[in-house]
């Protein structure tokens, strides 16, 4: 009799420890379900626009971008009337109907694009006391990756064309670069030409 109950007990036991393992299993395989909920397949940029030229996306701060195939596989992005071309390889990836898009740097890291071309732009100009990135200027701007082996990044060049005067006196038009990570929008590298210490700028944003 003692076994006949032990030999019960020993099968409820196992039977309640079959029921836990499934209803562990369908939780385990719903969780992770909801993990995958928004997550996408990272896509490259270029094979997408190869396919119909053009694409318009909304990244996750809700900024609208337009993204264009130029010449030599060259992508534009556009944000509010200005744009940056970039030479390197971009992804996107979809997350909840929004768009992150990445760019693999030469040391493996992906870098993701948080800062757009018109915010960059504006933080440039305001460093390099410029009024407008225009044709007048020769003001361009350009997406790429500076820096080198841990330090590499993924940068807006701002290049613009500008009127000094030497010792005050003498016009001449100089050359200014100012560099924006595209990660976190802060000022990375201002270059000008060696005598810029021996030339006055007018501070084009209080005109």
């Amino acid at each position: 009799m003692k076994k006949v109950i032990l030999s019960l007990m020993i099968g409820i036991l196992l039977i309640s420890l079959f029921s836990f393992g499934v209803v562990i299993a369908q939780a385990n395989g719903q969780e992770n379900e909801k993990g995958q909920e928004g997550i996408g397949t990272a896509l490259k940029v270029l094979d997408r626009l190869k396919e119909k030229t053009e694409e318009n996306i909304e990244n996750e701060a809700g900024d609208k971008i337009n993204l264009r195939l130029m010449e030599n596989n060259r992508i534009r992005l556009r944000v509010k009337n200005v744009s940056a071309d970039c030479d390197c390889e971009l992804e996107q990836e979809q997350v909840q109907n929004k768009t992150k898009l990445k760019a693999k740097l030469s040391n493996g890291r992906y870098a993701e694009i948080k800062i757009m071309p018109d915010t960059a732009s504006e933080r440039a100009l305001e460093r390099l006391r410029l009024k407008v990135c225009s044709e007048e200027n020769n003001c361009s701007i350009e997406l790429k990756e500076v820096g080198k082996g841990n330090e590499t990044k993924l940068a807006y060049e701002v290049q613009a064309e500008r009127h000094a005067k030497i010792l005050w006196l003498f016009r001449k038009k100089m050359q200014v670069k100012a560099q924006v990570d595209a990660e976190t929008g802060e000022i990375i590298r201002v270059k000008k030409p060696w005598w810029a210490f021996l030339a006055s700028e007018p501070d084009e944003t209080e005109e």
